[in-house]
């Protein structure tokens, strides 16, 4: 079954129409689910709210991107930010991508081949990261590493303590303790039910690899929080592990190195013994799959962090909230794909630690239509 683009960018030398298919039920039949122009949005970019920079759009949704067959001429680069057109994809355009996205997910749901990589038990670690905001029967379900800090912000303001987001003291964010957040775990099982049956549920994913690099950066080495045990238990253990040559006097001060990240993360057996002992700090790398168990809770919407320009105002709009609160301003340029810095930092990292770690995050590469990273595989 096929859907026509919307006529604001078909047939446009900019968005080239392109097909979109994916692996059926039991990995039988390639189906081709529909049609899909690619939407270059100009000003939907990177975040954390982290590093500024250029970098390459990304194409939504679909698990492979089969390239059109050339009219005339051989593919062309992806267009710059300056090349973009002015006009914004309509309310109902973005409906459009926000249902298909969700059909995506369900679709590769159901794929048996990819189950150990998407399937999770709705357990205490997920309901952790599930926040509650009654007044307005809304779950978010946090997944670091993603802009969640504005998103909490959002809840904040719902639940009353603050007139506007700006308002908010971002270490009060932070502090579950006192930011007036429940989570979903801290309520009954009948009660956890019933907001799971009927509130309206969100939560945002990006490039899988890219978050893993944003992880890497804020915990080992910026670390803004100052939160010691990044560098003073976890990496040193990584180290010593995972590093071919390592002085055991030096290990605190010498730093964890990306390489040794990816080691750590593709390593299935020796992984999740170091996990046991890191705790809940895990949640930073983790997959989207085991934070928030999107085959096994029916989410309303699913945002993308690279187009979050425009699925901001949506997840406002399809929770009934847009005329209570606003979403923080988004800096232009900062939550797109930058897909220089990912080959910049897998650049030094061998083809059989990478695979391994895309062996990892394959579910969440297929769940929410990322291409796969085929520049960094072969």
């Amino acid at each position: 079954a096929c859907a026509v683009p919307p006529a604001a960018c078909r047939g446009s030398r900019l968005f080239p129409e392109q097909e979109v298919v994916f692996n059926g039920r039991d990995e039988t039949v390639n189906r081709r689910l529909w049609t899909l122009c690619r939407w270059e949005v100009a000003e939907t970019q990177r975040h954390d709210y982290g590093e500024r920079s250029g970098g390459q759009s990304w194409t939504v949704p679909g698990t492979k991107v089969v390239k059109p067959i050339p009219v005339s001429s051989p593919e062309k680069r992806a267009p710059k930010p300056s090349d973009q057109p002015s006009a914004a994809p309509t309310v109902g355009e973005w409906q459009s991508v926000a249902e298909k996205r969700i059909e995506l997910l369900s679709t590769v749901c159901k794929n048996s081949s990819l189950r150990n990589l998407t399937h999770v038990s709705i357990s205490k670690f997920v309901l952790d990261r599930i926040f509650v905001c009654d007044k307005h029967k809304i779950l978010f379900c946090q997944t670091p590493k993603v802009g969640n800090t504005q998103w909490k912000k959002v809840l904040i303001v719902l639940n009353g303590a603050f007139s506007t987001v700006e308002e908010i003291p971002e270490n009060l964010v932070h502090d579950h303790e006192k930011n007036g957040l429940p989570r979903l775990s801290s309520l009954s099982p009948q009660e956890i039910t019933h907001r799971l049956n009927s509130y309206f549920k969100f939560f945002i994913v990006r490039d899988p690899f890219e978050r893993l690099i944003s992880a890497f950066k804020d915990k080992f080495v910026k670390n803004p929080r100052f939160e010691p045990w990044y560098k003073h238990d976890i990496a040193p253990a990584i180290i010593r592990k995972y590093r071919k040559s390592h002085r055991d006097s030096d290990l605190a001060t010498s730093g964890l190195h990306f390489e040794d990240f990816v080691r750590y993360l593709g390593d299935v057996e020796g992984r999740r013994r170091m996990d046991r002992q890191f705790g809940e700090h895990i949640i930073h790398w983790v997959t989207y799959a085991e934070l928030c168990a999107p085959c096994e809770i029916h989410y309303s919407v699913v945002g993308h962090h690279e187009t979050l320009e425009r699925d901001a105002p949506h997840i406002l709009r399809a929770a009934g909230i847009d005329e209570l609160v606003s979403y923080p301003a988004i800096p232009p340029g900062i939550t797109r794909y930058n897909r220089t810095k990912v080959e910049r930092y897998f650049s030094g990292i061998s083809k059989r630690d990478i695979r391994r770690l895309y062996a990892r995050y394959q579910g969440d590469f297929s769940l929410f239509g990322y291409p796969n990273p085929d520049f960094l595989l072969n």
